[in-house]
């Protein structure tokens, strides 16, 4: 299991433990430690430096243990990346609102990938007879929520330490409640370092926080089961499920109980085991040819919280209405504002179980009788072949299937959680059979967030036995490399493995396509895309960071031993960051996607 012990070697001196709340931040500081929560990323400010003193000095820097960060985007992509595993909620604190305004992309990942994050925020002194001149000025807002209220669950700014500490609380129980996602708490520096008038009384956590659970109507559940049991060809698309091993044979066992086609999905975490004869093509950003066909051919589909399943259906059956009974079982549908149209049009459903879809296959499968066999399942489940790449010949230039096939290799008698992958990955290139092998993409599309979800994933895991690997481009790595620092200053092992290719490679294939569109030179797709002259030292941007670093890689019988050598350098506890030079390119699909036949 994922450890969630304090690993920080920062540990105050002259503390005299157990003593009372005497200020508003030690309140909010005793509301994080009574919920349980084990860490809190933050990059320093001064609008915080209360809650800063209460964490350090009445808590001791234990749970939370504070883990300094080099941007505060990095900071709630670490929290982003621990949820994923987890499914729970860590901490990040941001600094006013100048570092609200550096972690908003990191926030708005967060929030299309429906991860609960508790980020603390605080504004200058309310009260403007007790703002600095010039600094607190500039840092107290109107409305600091309003620079996140589009893209988080729900934000407040209490005005007493009593509301403050009953905020932290409710964030964290919003946070965690179906659909995920962060919250936002604005804490006035004057509310932090006022002392308090009266000792607050004890937190009841069990009445105020209650564990929420929802489960379909049975009736619905009954119907559902009727159409799928009844169908010639059903099929389940796989979207948003938890990493629980139990909910992961459930999905199998419904599955095999209806021989249902199974489609999953690279921009979500492994939902189905990808060898199995049931799942129809590879998982993909955009499902394959296999996976569309399947689609086209069901007469009975199961959404179990998939993505834009409005989106898909169009994609693959054209704007006349499915022929096929649609069945969803996702709470997307309850409300929530968005900035942006993430939301997604409305798709047809003729049955709706208003639930998590763990909870619904729980159901169906009471209600099927297929639900006492997931153990003995799993393990007879015949796979179908993976395919083993081969090793590139000497002298070929190396594309991401000749590095996943060495990294496979490599790491093939290893339990690997892979954190992140390049938009250039094809999904038959890694097989998954756990829910932990693959943890999807960022949610948001927000370039720079692989290293520092890498990092927040490699602590959930740490101690577990499972390899974190993060595989970032270069674009991706190079805005968020400094998330490395956090991870090499707590001793948190992963290995990041850079698909550079020297480009923004994406918007290579849009301006291919502008030229094409308007008959002008394809040639200068390049102008204004590549990284080169210089060329970027990324093996030494990651020594710089405290991380064992390789390359950069050019010739394929040289990917092996990096890699091995890596690999061996974080079991030793470390970083380590293998730079390999690939040639430009996408799968057919993704090509096909962003406007390019290949």
């Amino acid at each position: 299991m994922p450890s969630d012990d304090p690993i920080t070697p920062e540990r105050p001196a002259q503390l005299t433990p157990g003593g009372a709340a005497r200020f508003g931040s030690d309140a909010v500081a005793e509301a994080l430690a009574a919920l349980g929560i084990p860490f809190i990323a933050l990059t320093p400010g001064s609008s915080f430096r209360g809650l800063h003193d209460s964490l350090v000095n009445h808590l001791g820097n234990r749970r939370p243990a504070l883990l300094v960060c080099l941007h505060e985007e990095h900071a709630v992509a670490i929290a982003h990346g621990w949820a994923k595993v987890t499914g729970r909620a860590m901490a990040a604190a941001v600094h006013s609102n100048v570092g609200l305004m550096h972690a908003a992309m990191a926030v708005f990942n967060a929030w299309c990938d429906r991860a609960p994050v508790v980020l603390i925020g605080a504004t200058g002194p309310v009260d403007p007879e007790k703002r600095r001149p010039w600094i607190d000025w500039i840092h107290t807002a109107r409305d600091q929520g309003a620079l996140v209220r589009g893209y988080v669950k729900w934000d407040d700014q209490p005005a007493s330490a009593a509301a403050a500490r009953d905020a932290v609380v409710r964030g964290k129980w919003i946070a965690e409640a179906a659909p995920q996602g962060p919250v936002y708490l604005n804490l006035d520096a004057g509310l932090q370092e006022a002392p308090l008038a009266a000792p607050l009384p004890p937190l009841s956590l069990a009445r105020l926080a209650p564990p929420l659970r929802r489960a379909p109507d049975a009736e619905l559940v009954r119907q559902a089961g009727r159409v799928l049991a009844a169908a010639k060809r059903p099929m389940i698309l796989a979207g948003r499920v938890s990493r629980s091993t139990l909910a992961w044979q459930q999905r199998i066992a419904l599955a095999e109980a209806l021989r249902a086609c199974v489609i999953s999905d690279l921009k979500l975490g492994a939902a189905f085991p990808t060898e199995h004869p049931l799942h129809a093509g590879a998982p993909a950003v955009w499902p394959d040819a296999e996976a569309t066909a399947a689609l086209k051919a069901a007469d009975a589909v199961l959404s179990l919280d998939w993505v834009d399943l409005a989106g898909t259906l169009r994609a693959a059956l054209g704007p006349a209405e499915p022929s096929a009974t649609i069945i969803q079982a996702t709470t997307e549908h309850r409300p929530h504002d968005a900035l942006s149209m993430e939301s997604r049009a409305l798709p047809p459903v003729d049955i709706l179980l208003d639930a998590e879809p763990d909870a619904a296959v729980a159901a169906l499968n009471a209600a099927l009788g297929a639900g006492e066999r997931f153990e003995a399942q799993q393990a007879a489940t015949p796979r179908r072949a993976s395919g083993d790449l081969a090793p590139p010949p000497a002298g070929t230039a190396l594309a991401v299937a000749h590095l996943a096939a060495a990294l496979r290799r490599a790491a093939e008698k290893r339990e690997v959680a892979l954190t992140h992958l390049p938009l250039s990955w094809d999904g038959a290139f890694w097989p998954f059979r756990h829910p932990l092998d693959y943890l999807g993409a960022e949610g948001g599309a927000g370039i720079g967030s692989g290293p520092g979800i890498t990092v927040g994933a490699a602590l959930a895991l740490k101690g577990s036995g499972r390899l974190a690997i993060g595989i970032c481009g270069d674009g991706d790595f190079l805005m968020g490399a400094t998330a490395l620092w956090t991870a090499a200053r707590y001793r948190i092992p992963l290995l990041i493995v850079v698909a550079n290719n020297r480009s923004f490679y994406n918007d290579e294939v849009h301006q291919e396509r502008m030229a094409r569109q308007r008959g002008r030179p394809v040639e200068n797709k390049w102008i204004g895309q590549r990284l080169a002259d210089p060329e970027i030292d990324i093996a030494g941007l990651a020594r710089a960071q405290g991380a064992t670093a390789f390359g950069p890689i050019t010739e394929g019988e040289d990917l092996l031993p990096a890699f091995e050598a890596a690999i061996a350098a974080v079991d030793r506890g470390t970083v380590a960051v293998v730079d390999v030079l690939i040639e430009p390119g996408y799968t057919p699909a993704m090509a096909t996607a962003v406007g390019r036949s290949e």
